[in-house]
Formats: C-alpha cells, sequence, structure tokens
C-alpha cells in the first residue's frame, strides 16, 4: 500500500522489467525459469462469497474500490500478471500485455504496459486493470471510463512486494491463497538466509546492462542480496544516482569483486567470456575462479512470486564461493 509518487530510483527496477533485459519471449529460460515457480501456485480458488464485495483496496494510486469479484482483468505488468496466475486468479486474467511471458498460459497479447492504449484496452471489455506504470496518465484515462485501476510499481522493499500480491489477492477474490503465498515466501527466504554461509564476507556485482548500470543495496534487487550477507562492491560508486549508479570498468575492476551476477543474459547474450573482453576485467577473481553467474532477466527485475528463485540461484552461488 504505496504513496502515488514514485522516484526514479524506485522505478529504474520496473523499466527495466518492461523495456530491457530478460523480455525477450523467444529466447530460451535457464533451467531455474523453466521450473515452476518456487512458491507452489494455490489450486483456483472458489467463488468468493458476495459477502466479499466491494473491497477497497489501497494501491499506488490510492483508494480503489472493486465492486464485483473480476471476470476480466487485463495486466499491463508482467510482475502483476505472474502474481495472478500464482495466487489462482489466472481464469479470471483476459489479456496480459507484450512482456507478460510468464506463465506460459497467461494470454499475452500486442497490449502494452510503456505506451498503453485505452481503446486497445477498452476491446478487451476489462473490470479491473492492472498497471506498474502510470505511463500517459492511464489510470485516468481509464477512470473516465469507469474501468478500476490498480496501480502496482515496481518494488523498493521486499514488504512492498508483499503487499502488492495481497492487493492482488484483496482485488480478485483470492485474498487466502495471497496470504498463503506470501506466507510461503517468506518462510523459504528465511530458511535460504538462515542456511547461507556468511563468514567470508563476499563482495558481489550486480549487472543491470553492459552500460554497465548497477544495483545498491539500498534497492529491492540489493535487498535480497544482503539476505545472505554480501557486499555489494555498487555501494562504494561515487554517484549512487538513486541506487541505481552507472559503474565505469576501471570501477569494477578495481574493486575486483569475488562474485558476478549478470541480469542481461536473454536481452544481451553477456556472460563469461564477454565480462572478459571488457578492459581490465580478465583478471578479475570472479571470472578467473568461474563465480560469473548468468541469471534468468525475468526472475531478476520482477518483484513477484520468483523472488524466491532468484534468492536460491544466490544462494546456490554463495554455496560454492563459500
Amino acid at each position: 500500500m504505496r504513496p502515488v509518487g514514485k522516484v526514479f530510483a524506485g522505478l529504474m527496477l520496473g523499466a527495466l522489467a518492461l523495456a530491457g533485459c530478460g523480455q525477450n519471449s523467444a529466447s530460451a529460460p535457464s533451467p531455474s525459469a523453466s521450473a515452476a515457480t518456487s512458491a507452489p501456485a494455490p489450486a483456483p480458488s472458489s467463488e468468493a462469497p458476495a459477502a466479499a464485495f466491494p473491497v477497497t483496496v489501497e494501491a499506488g494510486n490510492g483508494s480503489v474500490s472493486i465492486a464485483k469479484k473480476p471476470e476480466r482483468i487485463v495486466s499491463l505488468s508482467p510482475t502483476a500478471t505472474e502474481t495472478l496466475f500464482a495466487i489462482g486468479a489466472g481464469a479470471q486474467v483476459v489479456a496480459a500485455d507484450d512482456q507478460s511471458n510468464f506463465p506460459a498460459e497467461a494470454p499475452k497479447t500486442a497490449l502494452s504496459g510503456y505506451k498503453p492504449n485505452v481503446e486497445a484496452i477498452v476491446a478487451h471489455k476489462p473490470d479491473l486493470v492492472v498497471v506498474a506504470n502510470d505511463t500517459d496518465k492511464i489510470v485516468a484515462e481509464l477512470g473516465k471510463l469507469n474501468v478500476p485501476v490498480l496501480l502496482e510499481p515496481a518494488a523498493m522493499k521486499l514488504e512492498e512486494a508483499y503487499d502488492e500480491i495481497l492487493d492482488l489477492g484483496a482485488a480478485t477474490g483470492n485474498g487466502d491463497q495471497a496470504e498463503e503465498l506470501v506466507n510461503t515466501m517468506k518462510s523459504q527466504l528465511t530458511e535460504l538466509a538462515q542456511a547461507a554461509q556468511k563468514d567470508k564476507k563476499l563482495t558481489y556485482y550486480h549487472e543491470l546492462d553492459q552500460t554497465p548500470y548497477a544495483a545498491t543495496s539500498t534497492t529491492f534487487i540489493g535487498q535480497i542480496y544482503s539476505l545472505f550477507g554480501l557486499e555489494n562492491i555498487a555501494d562504494k560508486a561515487p554517484d549512487a544516482a538513486g541506487g541505481y549508479p552507472k559503474l565505469s570498468a576501471e570501477f569494477v575492476a578495481q574493486a575486483d569483486p569475488q562474485l558476478i551476477f549478470l541480469a542481461d543474459v536473454k536481452c544481451c547474450q553477456q556472460s563469461k567470456e564477454t565480462l572478459a573482453k571488457r578492459p581490465g576485467w580478465s583478471k578479475l577473481s570472479a571470472i578467473k575462479n568461474d563465480q560469473v553467474i548468468q541469471l534468468d532477466d525475468d526472475i531478476a527485475s520482477r518483484w513477484g512470486p520468483r523472488i524466491v528463485d532468484l534468492a536460491k540461484n544466490i544462494a546456490d552461488a554463495v554455496g560454492k564461493a563459500a
């Protein structure tokens, strides 16, 4: 339940999720991506009792009233799409945006979350629309047509990610399933963090793209790494840029991280081999010791149920390096 305004730092991850890396559905996903979501999707919900509606959800665009259980949901957010299916609301989704490539049964369309077309959205006769960005004031435009819209922006904290799942549960009549999913995610993350070896104080670099942009520990992605006691080299960047600094090749080479996590694999074909060709990087500890971890771009850029899959990848890397 977040305020409407989001500064650049909070939106950067969402922007990458929608427009940048890891959104090519034609790319073959990594083994972790093709597996089932770590937090199993609850069984589809039974018909919500009439007393459950109307409901009011406190979303990024304020209080949103939903008169009855939605039966025709349009999702313009890949994270929201994943969440809706994970809480048992998949059958209620009639259309998803062009970046919603998970799960496979999601009704992916040509709709855009970045350049939303009101007429194209309304053509699906939605009784609920979920967005991650209020691009072109889509919330107000759909409001003029009396279409309920939930703005669920990029999470800046884990608690915000959990809150958005609960929002979607309440809005769709799947509140119990949403609560179960959140509890399962919290439990799994706790178990992974407790099992991690944290005595070596391993340093890491998380690459958003080959520019290279990174993410500091103040960001949502950085918070997940912090669960495992890792030290983020981006935290010492001269310009934090709201948590997403653009690093120089020299900065990374001097920091010499022990672990490198790549979130620009599917989009940009980055690997240990491509990194080694960058000026001054061939002798990096992570490259020499084969500690370059190729992440699934989608999992690394979304803040929904597959957060646990990302955490598992991090835990595996820490275990091998410790």
